[in-house]
């Protein structure tokens, strides 16, 4: 190697000097002093190391390796000095992000405290740790919102969590408890945590009860009180989030999935029904199927016979028309994770977004890591991906999770949360900017060559988290409810796990009970400006809203950031003469889409928060195939969101602003059209004033409540508004 590559782009001769200054410079102040030998010796090693080397490695690079020669070597207080001269130089280069008016926008009325500077910011949400601040930094990694929200405020006496979200145990079958849950929802939603129950435990409709009534109202009945709960608390003027399941065995499930019919109930609410192998089996021979519930108290048994073909054609249906319910693939839930086999342990629902399958009490604590910044030599021939880099940030990210997981241990709202997070530890390590990786290695999203990237960072990521986790475990202790001879078991463990892996499990146990899972990332992706979660890109671009001094709207062309920043280097005018690799989530087949979350799924032992976007034109044995394909694809559960349904929040695109009038005039009897409405424009800022302090109802009004905006994108199960970052998941 005889040159390295600036970080302005141009190169420069390598030299050993260089790197022999810098190590000695940090070993100066360190606590065991001037170290000259170490110094000469690193980068020594690294010139002989790489001297064959025909690529050019870049600064950035050459700094990385220095630093993990430092870690390996038995001067760590060195290391220490070098990562806080390294930190104190990147302060100095990228005082903050490069904002735009949205990515501003979102952080500084969803994240930023009091008025903090972008510095302050960093240092309260990594507590000062040098290497996660350097990783937020250059957006390779970062916390979940209630993280970037609410740590370090409880020092300031604030009733806040550091967990996204909760299971919490499902209501049992008596009035009291029905209410309990109710104010556990509540109290969970005044720190701002988000909740999933299940309801499956409730008696069904005309079920007889001890008391005056004589016959119950049913389990669906009482999704209302929940749903009207969620909507009266919130965190600054935001609703929680709330999701409610329901067992397809259940003899109410028909009137579950039909409870979004009608747009004025359980507006507050994401439900999601839980099928079962069964059931899905009787689907494909159209078989007859009992839904059966036994009621404790009064012996009853209640049996309804379906056919499962047409109950699931229901549900199909109410998607294509609503979008809901979504579905939960329960038995893959419960049989591929690394607690399968512990006869002890079960889960009782799943969160607002449902990437986290939990136990009772169970807790979303969460961070992505940016799997865009690690492209090296981006939107070139030779487009490479950092796979060792991807290594060192999942080490990080974990240890980093723990650390918040214990700082946040006593902050949990209900004591059912903080016993469960300290008998399993859950910690969910995600990651978000597929879409622009592929993009910036010139690889289509859903291609063969896309999946077998994936399936590659999968399994490193894995590998690499469950082995820090054990190393975690070596020295402060497994979790409490760890069994060897269970997770050993497990077909996750046996199937996805190296063979080193394995024996740092039988050696040091686990710290934590579940390690991965893919969120959403609405907010913290567009703060960022790149793709969320699994999703590929939105679209390419979007009209935005603006109004002129003389009251007019004017509207003009947004590009999605990655579009923007490959049209500017290229020197590209028109987006219809970008490539091939440019898909975005209405022109990538669903079979593509699936294979992707598949891939993906294998790895992941937590679930995956997922929304197939689809065009109105789609079909409803379109969307039967999709679940069914879904199903036989292993995935644990997925959601639909058809473009132009009856629940339509999606984005003005502009081939449907050119064809806006002609679409009003076939479709005014089959949905309700936000498309540029005349008939609204008058009024847009009287009703973002109205529905601001109301409850977020992108599926009624069509309307962002914080600015009006029309432009709501519905990605991972999550909303969020474009113009000025509001998200329908908090």
């Amino acid at each position: 190697m005889k040159y390295i590559i600036k970080r302005d782009g141009t190169k420069e001769l390598f030299s050993k000097s260089k790197i022999e200054d810098a190590v000695y410079k940090a070993s100066i102040n360190s606590e065991g002093g001037v170290d000259r030998d170490l110094a000469y010796d690193i980068s020594r090693k690294i010139a002989n190391d790489y001297n064959s080397m025909e690529e050019c490695l870049s600064v950035e690079e050459i700094q990385d390796i220095v630093e993990v020669l430092l870690m390996e070597s038995n001067r760590k207080d060195i290391a220490k000095h070098y990562i806080l001269y390294r930190e104190r130089r990147s302060e100095i280069r990228h005082k903050a992000w490069e904002f735009d008016e949205l990515q501003k926008s979102i952080w500084k009325n969803k994240y930023r405290h009091n008025g903090e500077s972008f510095d302050e910011w960093i240092k309260r949400i990594s507590n000062n740790s040098p290497r996660i601040s350097k990783l937020i930094r250059q957006k390779r990694f970062l916390f979940a919102g209630r993280i970037l929200a609410n740590r370090g405020l409880h020092k300031e006496g604030k009733k806040v969590t550091y967990s996204n979200c909760y299971v919490i145990e499902p209501p049992k079958d008596s009035i009291e408890d029905i209410f309990d849950t109710a104010k556990k929802l509540a109290r969970t939603f005044s720190y701002g945590g988000g909740v999933g129950i299940d309801i499956s435990k409730l008696r069904p409709k005309g079920a007889k009860v001890n008391n005056a009534a004589k016959y119950t109202t049913g389990a669906v009945s009482f999704m209302e009180l929940y749903s009207m709960t969620t909507g009266l608390i919130g965190q600054r003027g935001r609703r929680g989030a709330l999701m409610i399941s329901m067992d397809v065995n259940h003899p109410e499930i028909e009137e579950f999935i039909d409870i979004k019919t009608d747009l004025e109930k359980v507006t507050k609410a994401n439900i999601s029904v839980r099928v079962t192998d069964e059931f899905m089996q009787a689907v494909k021979e159209k078989k007859l199927y009992n839904c059966t519930f036994e009621v404790e108290t009064t012996g009853e048994k209640i049996v309804k016979i379906v056919n499962a073909y047409d109950l699931f054609n229901k549900f199909v249906k109410n998607n294509w028309d609503y979008a809901e319910p979504g579905i939960l693939f329960w038995d893959k839930i419960k049989t591929y994770n690394l607690m399968s086999e512990d006869k002890d342990f079960c889960f009782s629902g799943v969160n607002p977004c449902a990437e986290e399958p939990l136990p009772s009490g169970g807790s979303c604590l969460l961070g992505s890591i940016n799997l865009s910044e690690f492209v090296i030599q981006p939107f070139g021939e030779h487009a490479t991906f950092d796979i060792n880099k991807l290594k060192s940030c999942v080490r990080e990210a974990v240890v980093a999770l723990n650390d918040v997981l214990d700082e946040g241990l006593n902050l949990h709202p209900l004591q059912e949360q903080r016993d469960s997070v300290y008998k399993y530890r859950q910690i969910g390590l995600g990651v978000m900017g597929i879409a622009d990786m592929l993009i910036k290695m010139g690889i289509r999203y859903g291609s063969d060559k896309s999946l077998e990237l994936c399936d590659l960072i999968g399994k490193t990521m894995l590998n690499e988290a469950v082995k820090q986790s054990a190393l975690i475990a070596k020295e402060y202790g497994t979790f409490s409810e760890y069994k060897y001879e269970n997770i050993s078991k497990s077909r996750f463990f046996i199937e996805n796990l190296n063979d080193d892996t394995k024996e740092m499990v039988k050696k040091y146990g686990l710290r934590n009970s579940q390690l991965l899972t893919i969120p959403p990332t609405g907010s913290i992706s567009t703060m960022i400006g790149i793709s969320g979660g699994i999703e590929p890109i939105f679209n390419l671009s979007y009209i935005r809203k603006t109004e002129s001094l003389h009251d007019e709207d004017v509207y003009y062309k947004v590009y999605t950031p990655i579009v923007k920043e490959y049209m500017d280097k290229k020197g590209i005018t028109d987006e219809e003469c970008l490539p091939d690799f440019f898909v975005t989530a209405m022109n990538i087949g669903y079979e593509e889409r699936i294979n992707m979350q598949k891939v993906w799924q294998k790895y992941i032992d937590a679930s995956i928060s997922s929304t197939i976007n689809i065009p109105f034109e789609t079909t409803i044995e379109d969307v039967f195939n999709i679940y069914v394909m879904a199903w036989q694809a292993g995935l644990k559960g997925v959601t639909i969101f058809r473009d132009g349904c009856k629940r339509s929040g999606i984005l003005i695109n502009e081939k449907k602003e050119e064809n806006n009038k002609e679409n009003n005039k076939k479709e005014d009897n089959k949905k309700e059209s936000y498309k540029n409405n005349k008939e609204e424009k008058d009024n847009k800022k009287e009703k973002a004033k109205e529905l601001k302090n109301k409850n977020f109802e992108e599926d009624e009004k069509f309307v962002c409540p914080e600015c009006g905006s029309e432009g709501i994108a519905h990605t991972g199960g999550c909303s969020i508004c474009l113009k000025c970052g509001y998200s329908g998941c908090n």
